[in-house]
């Protein structure tokens, strides 16, 4: 509070009385905001609506996560991972498992690293989908909405076909996925391959050129590269302001090197630019997944049934095994209950995330838990900027501001 309370003394006027005028109101935008996801507070100083400064306020969760995560063997981690960015669960399932496999020196096959590919990349649309859509309403528009979440509601019964769940995934594995893809997950894929697109130049005609949205959007929450760079801002935010780091390119991971794609990038670091580059990124990962499904098409015989590492002492085997070899249940008691030590180490990986560089530091004594487990959450380090990308707006720019930035709930209390 005492960086409101400075502030606010500068715009007090002073009576010949001696005694101190207010002259600005403080405003508590949420956390009962409906943009706010009822866990954000922004305590504003405002003269009028012209925000002269803000202060923001997080912990409403407390959910301990990393605490939890050193309590518990690598493999029931991975629920814990979906409620970060619970609108893109998978890319925090899998950049958990690669962290894992860097740990136990567990390689993945070339078909498995294509997999989860496929699903990385259709979480990284449903994520930006959501995010742009919901800030066209935030700015007024409610049509754009319905033309892109008929979309999401597809990818989650991708999800739900594959592991049974679509919102917190708990999808795959340690050393690939839990089954292979069938028939019907291939089907729907294609049917969102071959229908999405129509899909997104609908939208972004409705929206791209759009005058109100161009006059809430443009200039509006500007950072520059340096800024951005300062906060430690990475993905879509800092692509927004004229940073090309991509985790994908510039650190490759599942054999990401394969594929050919660009990476989008602005110059403002507006609200505007960020809406761009998440569209441009929408494109540019179905251009991933449709590479990535015809080089899995490439796989004949025994290849074509490869789901899974050869890692026996962190991958449950088949149950139809564990009733008929003795071997196989042993695996899998100590698999279940937790008995199987870990190799000491310390390693950090990172994926690109939908919000930009999620991380896992994981560090082993070589027990049966981590001795310690952190998580780099992007959205964590782009709220602290919030204050500063709102500074000199307007009330309606701190939420079309907020919306722009996509920040996630579940990132902010690890």
């Amino acid at each position: 509070m005492a960086i409101i309370e400075e502030q606010v003394q500068n715009n007090n006027i002073k009576l010949p009385d001696g005694s101190i005028e207010k002259t600005t109101t403080t405003l508590n935008l949420g956390p009962t905001h409906p943009a706010t996801h009822g866990v954000f507070q922004n305590i504003l100083e405002v003269d009028g609506e012209r925000i002269v400064s803000a202060e923001q306020t997080i912990g409403y969760i407390h959910r301990a996560f990393e605490k939890i995560a050193e309590r518990r063997p690598l493999y029931q981690i991975t629920p814990l991972t979906d409620r970060l960015n619970y609108c893109s669960s998978p890319l925090n399932n899998m950049g958990w498992h690669m962290t894992c496999e860097k740990l136990l020196g567990i390689k993945t096959p070339k078909r498995v690293d294509y997999l989860r590919v496929i699903i990385m990349e259709l979480a990284r649309i449903s994520d930006h989908l959501i995010c742009n859509s919901i800030m066209i309403v935030d700015a007024g528009g409610f049509t754009p909405f319905l033309y892109l979440m008929e979309y999401r509601e597809l990818i989650y019964e991708i999800y739900e076909e594959i592991c049974g769940s679509r919102l917190t995934t708990n999808i795959g594995r340690i050393g690939g996925f839990e089954r292979n893809f069938n028939s019907t997950v291939w089907g729907k894929l294609e049917k969102f391959l071959r229908e999405y697109p129509k899909a997104l130049k609908e939208f972004e005609a409705l929206t791209q050129r759009n005058r109100i949205v161009m006059d809430r959007c443009i200039g509006s929450g500007p950072i520059s590269a340096e800024r951005a760079l300062n906060y430690g801002f990475t993905g879509p935010n800092l692509r927004a302001a004229g940073v090309d780091y991509d985790v994908r390119v510039h650190t490759p991971y599942s054999s990401y090197e394969d594929f050919d794609f660009n990476i989008p990038v602005g110059t403002t670091g507006d609200c505007y630019d960020r809406y761009l580059v998440r569209n441009g990124e929408m494109w540019e990962s179905l251009k991933i997944i449709n590479q990535a499904y015809q080089k899995i098409q490439q796989f004949k015989g025994a290849d074509a049934e490869i789901f899974h590492a050869d890692a026996p002492d962190y991958y449950l085997p088949e149950k139809a095994d564990v009733y008929t070899s003795m071997e196989a249940l042993i695996y899998h008691f100590k698999i279940v209950m937790g008995e199987t030590e870990i190799p000491k180490g310390e390693v950090y990986h990172s994926v690109e995330g939908a919000n930009g560089e999620l991380g896992f530091y994981l560090i082993s004594d070589g027990g049966r838990t981590p001795y310690r487990l952190h998580f780099r959450r992007p959205c964590f380090i782009y709220y602290q900027a919030y204050s500063e990308m709102t500074k000199g707006a307007m009330i309606s720019d701190a939420i079309i501001v907020m919306s722009s930035l996509n920040l996630i709930a579940g990132e902010m209390d690890a």
